[in-house]
């Protein structure tokens, strides 16, 4: 069976946008534990668009435009890259509010269908194998364009890849990487860097988990094909939040349900339902089951939801329906809203997220 997944890096004009959208929600917490947020992000050459509410009941301690700076300057967009955070123009129309935020956090405020899914095993994060490849190397370019041999590199880009799944032997075909770079920096350079980076990623994958049989030389690197990528960011590309959610999610063979992640505070249905159903469906996975799909649906000012479907395959325990009620899922999550890893840009990737800490051990 072929399997295909997709994943963009932080400078990626999409990912900038939900990463940013994030760190809104982050300092809206850090001024008040009950905030109440939902952002949506724009871009486009040197121009940031933010809208959308936040209520905490005192102000944030940074401004939109400082909160742009860091999160650019975070990420690599630097006065020696093409893109420079600080020449950003933001137009801010986010209302904020200084109030109490309780009445729009503390009951189900939209309607939502929310998917959780798990399977395979620890070692590939209960994700599909070729979902966990392309986060495994997206994370590795993106180290290494911080503190390693593509330092300076990036930050934008993208990568694809091919793999055949052949029972318990999965075999890495081939990757098509898309990556910005110096204009001093050769292409022929730049592959060559980039494939000992990913290299060294897929051998320590292959060092962890013997299912992974394709040789590193027989995987076919194609390093920008439309030639040097000189102009990433924001100045080659316009971006917006929620454009990414296959690969925020579980990758093209799994379905995400409705709801978006980024930018959305964590009571929100669309985000705490999906957190909760992924949290539900490994729980599954742990006692037994091989994969486990959990469909959950929501209403407008309803604790409870409307429905919950189960799609197991194997032997393992659902959980109790009240895990899926608002009250009880907020009460799960509300120590992780002051970790600083909500805008990571990674949601069910990273066992060391909040959402997803202390979920593989054994139940």
């Amino acid at each position: 069976m072929i399997r295909y997944a997709e994943a963009v890096f932080n400078g990626h004009p999409d990912k900038f946008c939900d990463i940013l959208a994030d760190h809104m929600i982050e300092e809206a917490y850090k001024a008040d534990a009950d905030a109440y947020g939902q952002i949506e992000v724009g871009v486009w050459s040197d121009v940031v668009w933010l809208s959308g509410g936040i209520v905490t009941r005192k102000p944030l301690t940074k401004s939109a435009e400082q909160i742009v700076m860091d999160v650019g300057c975070h990420i690599g967009y630097t006065p020696d890259n093409y893109t420079d955070a600080a020449k950003y123009r933001v137009l801010n129309e986010i209302c904020f509010q200084v109030g109490d935020p309780t009445p729009y956090t503390t009951h189900v405020n939209d309607q939502c269908i929310v998917i959780g899914w798990a399977g395979y095993d620890a070692n590939t994060h209960f994700l599909p194998p070729e979902q966990f490849l392309a986060h495994s190397l997206r994370e590795a370019v993106i180290k290494s364009f911080q503190t390693g041999k593509l330092s300076g590199q990036g930050p934008d880009g993208k990568l694809l890849i091919r793999m055949r799944e052949e029972q318990n032997r999965w075999l890495l075909e081939h990757i098509l990487a898309t990556l910005q770079q110096k204009a001093e920096t050769p292409l022929i350079d730049l592959a060559v860097i980039l494939s000992s980076v990913m290299q060294t990623a897929y051998r320590d994958i292959r060092m962890l988990d013997s299912r992974w049989a394709q040789n590193w030389e027989d995987v076919e690197l194609l390093v920008n094909p439309n030639g040097p990528l000189l102009n990433g960011g924001s100045d080659g590309d316009n971006g917006q939040t929620g454009r990414k959610l296959v690969m925020d999610y579980y990758g093209p063979r799994i379905p995400i349900g409705g709801g978006a992640l980024s930018g959305k505070d964590m009571s929100h249905i669309d985000r705490l339902g999906a957190y909760t159903a992924r949290h539900a469906a490994l729980k599954i996975v742990l006692s037994g089951a091989k994969s486990c799909q959990v469909t959950v649906v929501y209403a407008p000012n309803r604790n409870e939801p409307l429905d919950i479907l189960y799609d197991i395959e194997g032997r393992g325990r659902p959980v109790p329906p009240d895990y899926f009620h608002h009250k009880n899922m907020r009460k799960c999550f509300a120590g992780f809203k002051n970790t600083g890893n909500i805008g990571t840009g990674s949601h069910f990737y990273n066992p060391s997220l909040p959402w997803n800490r202390g979920l593989y051990e054994k139940i």
